[in-house]
């Protein structure tokens, strides 16, 4: 999913990155899985805890077929 695909189902389609922001600083993004929003124009986009670990995230649910 991307950041402009959420803020259009909030009914906020310019809000992108407002919903890019609030996935960035979610604290419990382990439990609300922001890390599997990404960038319409590709690669995996920022993460709090660096894209390193995004992409070894979702790489691994991927893997065990959670995303």
């Amino acid at each position: 999913m991307h950041y402009s695909e959420i803020a259009s189902a909030l009914g906020q389609p310019k809000a992108t990155r407002a919903v890019a922001r609030a996935c960035a600083t979610n604290p419990v993004a382990l439990v609300i899985p922001c890390h599997q929003v990404v960038p319409k124009t590709g690669g995996v986009g920022g993460y709090r805890w660096g894209p390193e670990r995004k992409e070894k995230l979702m790489a691994m649910e991927k893997q065990k077929g959670l995303f």
